[in-house]
């Protein structure tokens, strides 16, 4: 049987998660990256995506938007910009997503990074069915 490692997912509205947990699949910057018990320290950031934490509840989606990951052996701790249990997505919470992102790509000086985290967006609402 697999280990646990602590999993926490944290918004600046509220905290989403704090559990245990035997697999975290993160959306990471330079892709998804799967994180279980023993995994080597490191901290990433996140794109929009699609994070899914399996745990004795079963497996539990949560949409980000974006923010950084601090990973240890032992645990692994989420810092989401924006962060949403999937089965509360709406089309319309989606499109303000969409919509904040634009309106902040249009005046980042890192116009690629910018145009990537919008499309990543709208990927995501595409694969969500909104």
């Amino acid at each position: 049987m697999a280990g646990t490692l602590q999993f926490d997912l944290v918004s600046p509205e509220r905290r989403l998660a704090s559990l245990a947990a035997t697999e975290v699949l993160i959306p990471g910057a330079e892709g998804d990256m799967g994180v279980m018990e023993g995994h080597a320290p490191v901290i990433t950031t996140l794109r929009p995506g699609v994070l899914r934490a399996t745990g004795a509840e079963g497996v539990k989606s949560y949409v980000v938007s974006g923010g950084f990951a601090e990973i240890t052996g032992t645990s692994i701790s989420v810092l989401a910009e924006q962060a949403v249990p999937l089965e509360e997505m709406t089309p319309a919470l989606m499109d303000a997503m969409v919509a904040d992102a634009t309106l902040a790509a249009a005046v980042n000086p890192d116009k690629d990074s910018a145009d990537k985290a919008v499309a990543d967006l709208l990927a995501m609402r595409a694969a969500a069915g909104h």
